[in-house]
């Protein structure tokens, strides 16, 4: 049976990595054979366990594994060849030999290289669950997105790249005096390229792997959740849950801290509303810092309860949006509504619809800005909120 995997995301310093390693807690405590990996280059899970980790799994509890991806050993082993090619191309145009290979990597390739991990899991057969401790929001999505180019570039480039390059390549070196990749570089990308689809497959499975974003109650924080959770379903990617985390108690609710209690209570409603139906879990602002087995369970246990750690939460994508010839269509399930029930506003990039007394708020991806809400209707249970390009670019405010 395939392993499950649960791919933690959010904001830097919202206690993602706390809440990864308690997941993978419970899950090794329910009989799963549970790895939990960072791929984040911070290397906080060897702080979090209190065990120091390394690019290989190692034990550190009954059924419990953890792993911290050494970004250069994860170098080495898919992209050598083209990292011999670049540093000899820009060590020709005269850059030292030091700048040269650090210039070999382009940004954002280490995080993507640990993320191959998954698929080294997946087809080793080891290990029953895999938690993965990602980088923060940002490099996650544009990591995420990556496959999608991938997957064009080995339709339409790679079966003509070779015999171009080869051709060329007697041109380029006594010509131009620059040197053309390698066959072993080419080889190198394809293989590189092919693992990244087939982990793409993987990642975009529902029956086999979810997103859960952390965050904490500030309005910031929740903000840029709320874009991740657009991208996510945009790119097709499962949430099955969000994690609040670092909740103040009711007994804070006092003195210095009544401002912080009271922005923390109007932001879990927008919470429960932006993410409905996608189940909301908790955690409270703990007495103590989470390190260790014990702080680790502790924190599982107030964000799962009786909940089974492993299983998928949520099923269904909760919004989609699908884009062609000029138009738009944001679909949101939206069951037992009537349309008399449903008001829509247009606020720059947010959408903000009103059901029934309720409100929920969506913000639209910024490629969205060139588009005017046009109109929306219902359809076996879901809103669809029409959308229609135009030369200038949304309005700032429409109401329907």
């Amino acid at each position: 049976m395939a392993p499950r995997t649960i791919l933690y995301t959010g904001k830097g310093g919202v206690g993602k990595t706390s809440v990864a390693a308690a997941t993978a807690r419970r899950c090794a405590a329910a009989g799963l054979r549970t790895v939990v990996l960072s791929t984040d280059s911070a290397h906080s899970l060897s702080d979090s366990l209190e065990t120091q980790l390394t690019g290989i799994p190692t034990e550190v509890g009954p059924g419990l594994f953890g792993q911290e991806v050494q970004a250069q050993e994860e170098i080495e082993r898919h992209w050598e060849a083209v990292s011999g090619w670049l540093g000899e191309l820009l060590a020709d145009q005269g850059v030292d030999r030091i700048s040269a290979e650090e210039l070999t990597v382009p940004p954002g390739m280490n995080e993507l290289f640990s993320l191959l991990q998954i698929k080294e899991h997946h087809e080793s057969g080891e290990f029953d669950v895999i938690v993965v401790d990602c980088a923060p929001t940002g490099e996650t999505l544009r990591l995420l997105s990556f496959p999608e180019v991938c997957t064009w570039w080995l339709e339409r480039i790679f079966p003509w790249q070779s015999r171009w390059v080869a051709a060329a390549r007697p041109f380029a070196k006594n010509v131009l005096d620059l040197p053309l990749p390698t066959d072993a570089a080419l080889e190198e990308v394809e293989r590189l390229v092919r693992n990244l689809v087939a982990m793409n497959k993987i990642l975009r499975d529902p029956a086999l792997t979810s997103v859960r974003l952390v965050m904490t109650p500030d309005r910031m924080v929740v903000k840029e959740a709320m874009r991740t959770f657009t991208y996510l379903n945009l790119y097709g990617y499962l949430t099955d849950a969000v994690v609040v985390n670092r909740i103040f108690p009711e007994e804070a609710g006092e003195g210095y801290f009544a401002g912080w209690r009271q922005v923390q209570r109007e932001q879990m409603e927008l919470v429960g509303s932006a993410f409905s139906p996608v189940p909301v879990l908790t955690a409270p602002f703990l007495p103590r810092e989470v390190l260790g087995h014990e702080m680790l369970d502790t924190l599982g246990q107030a964000v799962f309860g009786e909940l089974a750690a492993h299983e998928v939460l949520h099923h269904e994508l909760s919004q989609e949006l699908s884009a062609a010839n000029g138009h738009a269509t944001l679909r949101l399930a939206l069951p037992f509504t009537g349309k008399g029930d449903i008001e829509l506003q247009r606020i720059g990039l947010e959408v903000i619809v009103r059901v029934a007394g309720q409100k929920r708020t969506i913000i639209l991806p910024p490629a969205m800005a060139a588009y005017e809400t046009s109109g929306a209707r219902l359809r076996d249970g879901a809103l669809e909120i029409l959308f229609e390009r135009t030369g200038d670019g949304a309005k700032a405010d429409q109401t329907h």
